[in-house]
Parts: structure tokens; C-alpha cells; sequence
């Protein structure tokens, strides 16, 4: 830490508030997101070890008008934890925060501060038989309080909800440094506003996340996944019903994966063991089962699939034979973003629309694209719940630098297509500080009026995270 920076009152009134060491520079990681789309600054980083250091945090840098931005695990990829420009923010990190504070087994119930690793809580709720279902490639990493902040969603959500739906109460640290303990265990609460879902999505305009209640499940007895080829994704769709109709809630995850996702795997990975070898579908879906009870998950996928094929649903595919091949499907699957990343993206898009309109758009999505150039396109996704990662590529052979100019035409073009049918350009990512031009235009007017004077009753210095969600400096109606 520089000198100049070092006599920073602030960090003077800091460093005499919390114990030695919360208070230091903040590292090259903790200034980049992770696919260097964004670039920030920090005045400190903040390393508090309780929900008091928290409050005090928050209230010195108030008191100062110092911004304040919450950081989790740095896994966000919409830039929601880097502050590129403007007055330089503290950053609170919640690694120190890291308890599992209690395990209520027969409530199915999980207190943990906000800190806690998302794979640490899924292997808390495992000691006790249990499941945590929240479930992400970056979980090693990812915290619970990012989790929540940005609302997160997964491959299970079809089966068990986004964070939202994971969450029973919250404990924060709100704008004035005020504490609000809301750790509570209840299904039903019926007092007033809902601040715990006020909260759960606001990527930390609204408050710091320090502890949480989270809901916890019965562990299946038995589960299976099979990788199956279908002939268009309205195929696919159609064994989605079939599965519901035949499994009902067994079904926890039904992934869509287009030819270019093995194709960039095979590019990228080549060591990887893909399900369809050297000749892949079109397109394919993941379907993961887990059943309760002595029902043989491999037994009724097995008997699903029979009935898919007789359809004309299914061409072929290939069964899970025991856990480890099911998760070599599942690290197929994980692969993908890798495999995006190294070849590079023109313009990637995390849209959600209505089950039904899916196929419809993928076709027109795909005639836009080609109007515009000739791209390739990578589309994938959670297709139970809606959520289709569309991405855009240059041709083969050629770097995404020299696409740059093409990024926001192709973004404006699907974003545009995504909002006429009625989805959402924002499914699980959140908004951050790049799509929040794109919440301006596709945001309803009411919304947005309601969400600035929100923001301005709860934090009226502007200090929790700025820029990120909601534009600085413009006016609540």
C-alpha cells in the first residue's frame, strides 16, 4: 500500500476499527473478472472476520461517502465486482467469513456465513446425509454470499430452484451499517416486506450478505444421466415432456448441447473423453436423473429412453454405467465454458425465454447471426428451465480481435430478438456493469423506477457498489 494511501483516513479510522491485517492492498486478482473483460481499482481490500467488522466497514466508509463493494469468490462474469472507474471503492472480501455456524437435520436446514465456499456447503450437507443443490462449474471457488447476491441459478434449477428458491433467511449488513438479522428458519413469514429477497439478487447495491439459512434436500438413493442425440432441440423439448410425464420430479437436470460445443471441445480439449467419440449429433441432451426409495434411476432412464426411441425422439445415446461415467458426462458438459474461452468469443448472451418459444428462436437467432457475418455460433444450455447460453465465435482460424467491431451489432441483434419473444437477457449471470445499458432498454419503465427509488431510500450516499445493476447519476422518478 503506497504511502499517499496509507494516510488515507479512511484507512487510518479502518486500521484503528478492525484487527491488524484486515486491512491491506488489494492483489491484481481481485481486479480482474475472470474473462478480462473488466479492469478495476481499489483503495483496500477489507478482510473482516465477523458481521461486526462488517458493519463498521460500512459505516466509516458511509460516513466518508468511500464506495463499498462486496466481493465473493471473483467468479462473477458480468463484471458486478470490479469498479473500472470513479472514486476508488474498498472492497470487502467475506473469505474470512467462513463458518458453518449450525446443521438443523430434521428441519433440513444449513446456517452458514456468507464466506463459506458453495462446495464446502454442499459437503457440509453431505456429513449429515443431506443435499445442498446449488450446483456450478466454479463451486470450488464461488461463495455463498456471491450465491445469493447475484441470485444464482446452475444446472439443477429445473428440479430446485435458482438461490432464491435455496434461501429461508439472511443475515446483512445494510447501507447505513445498520445490521439486520434475519436468520430465520421459516417457511412462512408473512411480516411485511420481503427483504431477504430484496436482497437475493441486488449484487451488493443493497446491502453486504454476511450469513445465511439455506434449505437443504433428501440425497437421492439412486441417480443416473444418459447423453442422448435428438434431432432438432424441438425434439428435444418434446423428451422433456416425456420425462416429466415418466419421472415427474426425478428429472433434476435436462442439458442441450449443440454440435459446436463438442466441436470446440475436440479443438480445445482434445484429451477429453467425449460420450459420441469422433462423430457427434447435432444435438444432444444430458439428462440426469435421481430417484428416492429403491426406485433404479439406471432402470427408469433405461425404460424412458425405450419409449423415446419408439417416438422417433431419440436417434441414439449412451447410458451412465456407473457414477464415474456419469460424471465424465457432466465433465463434458462443465468443459464447455472452457472450451468457449480459449476459442474466444465474439459476443456471448445468457437468455432465458419460455420453454415453448426455445425452438423458434434458436432458428431465427440463427438466420440473424448469419446475416451479419460469417460466425459461428455455440448454443447450450439448461434447457428445463429456459436458459440458453448463446454464444457468438469468429470462423475458424481467425482471432475474436478482429470481430471486435461486430460485438455490439451481433449483441443488439439477439438481445432484440430475445425481448420481441418475451425472454429475458439476463437468466442467471445478473446484470453487473455490462448489461446494465441492456436493462435500460429492455427493463420495463415501472420497474426501473421503482428499483432507483429503492436504491436511493436504502443507500442514498450511492456507496454499495456503484455502477453495478442501476446507472450512477440517474435521478429516482
Amino acid at each position: 500500500m503506497s504511502d499517499t494511501l496509507s494516510r488515507h483516513p479512511v484507512l487510518s479510522a479502518l486500521r484503528g476499527a478492525l484487527p491488524e491485517g484486515a486491512v491491506r492492498a488489494a492483489g491484481p486478482g481481485h481486479l480482474e473478472e475472470p474473462r478480462g473483460r473488466f479492469h478495476g481499482h481499489a483503495l483496500a481490500l477489507v478482510l473482516p472476520s465477523c458481521t461486526r467488522e462488517v458493519a463498521e466497514t460500512v459505516r466509516i466508509a458511509g460516513a466518508a461517502g468511500v464506495p463499498v463493494v462486496p466481493y465473493g469468490g471473483g467468479t462473477g462474469l458480468v463484471g458486478g465486482q470490479i469498479v473500472p472507474d470513479g472514486p476508488a471503492p474498498l472492497l470487502i472480501s467475506l473469505e474470512r467469513m467462513n463458518r458453518l455456524r449450525a446443521v438443523y437435520r430434521a428441519e433440513n436446514v444449513l446456517i452458514c456465513e456468507a464466506g463459506t465456499t458453495l462446495q464446502d456447503v454442499q459437503d457440509a450437507a453431505s456429513a449429515h446425509g443431506l443435499l445442498f443443490p446449488l450446483a456450478l462449474a466454479s463451486q470450488g471457488s464461488c461463495r455463498i454470499g456471491g450465491n445469493l447476491a447475484t441470485n444464482a441459478g446452475g444446472v439443477n434449477v429445473l428440479r430446485y430452484g435458482n438461490a432464491r428458491d435455496l434461501c429461508l433467511g439472511l443475515e446483512a449488513v445494510l447501507p447505513d451499517g445498520s445490521i439486520w438479522n434475519g436468520l430465520k428458519r421459516l417457511r412462512k413469514d408473512n411480516t411485511g416486506y420481503d427483504l431477504r429477497n430484496l436482497l437475493i439478487g441486488s449484487e451488493g447495491t443493497l446491502g453486504v450478505i454476511t450469513a445465511a439459512s439455506l434449505r437443504l434436500f433428501p440425497r437421492p438413493r439412486s441417480e443416473a444421466a444418459g447423453f442422448v442425440a435428438v434431432d432438432s432441440p424441438a425434439a428435444a423439448l418434446d423428451l422433456l415432456a416425456l420425462a416429466r410425464d415418466d419421472l415427474g420430479e426425478g428429472i433434476t437436470a435436462f442439458e442441450l448441447v449443440a454440435r459446436q460445443s463438442f466441436d470446440f471441445l475436440s479443438e480445445t480439449l482434445p484429451d477429453l473423453r467425449q460420450p459420441f467419440g469422433d462423430t457427434p449429433p447435432d444435438w444432444a441432451v444430458l439428462i440426469d436423473v435421481g430417484l428416492h426409495g429403491a426406485q433404479d434411476a439406471g432402470a427408469a432412464l433405461t425404460v424412458l429412453l425405450e419409449r423415446a426411441m419408439a417416438a422417433g425422439l431419440v436417434r441414439d445415446g449412451v447410458l451412465s454405467g456407473c457414477e464415474a461415467q456419469r460424471a465424465a458426462f457432466w465433465a463434458t458438459r462443465e468443459q464447455i465454458p472452457e472450451a468457449n474461452r480459449r476459442i474466444g468469443s465474439i459476443s456471448s448472451h445468457d437468455v432465458s425465454l419460455p420453454l415453448g418459444a426455445l425452438p423458434d428462436f434458436i432458428e431465427r437467432a440463427r438466420a440473424a447471426v448469419e446475416a451479419l457475418g460469417q460466425f459461428r455460433v455455440n448454443c447450450f444450455g439448461h434447457l428445463g428451465d429456459g436458459n440458453l447460453h448463446y454464444n457468438v465465435f469468429p470462423p475458424k482460424g481467425e482471432q475474436r480481435d478482429r470481430y471486435a467491431a461486430a460485438s455490439d451489432r451481433v449483441r443488439r441483434t439477439v438481445h432484440d430478438l430475445v425481448d420481441a419473444m418475451g425472454g429475458s437477457v439476463s437468466a442467471e449471470h445478473g446484470i453487473g456493469r455490462l448489461k446494465v445499458a441492456d436493462l435500460e432498454r429492455y427493463g420495463d419503465p415501472a420497474k426501473l423506477a421503482a428499483m432507483r427509488a429503492i436504491k436511493a431510500a436504502l443507500d442514498p450516499r450511492g456507496i454499495m457498489n456503484p455502477g453495478a445493476v442501476l446507472r450512477q447519476g440517474v435521478p429516482s422518478a
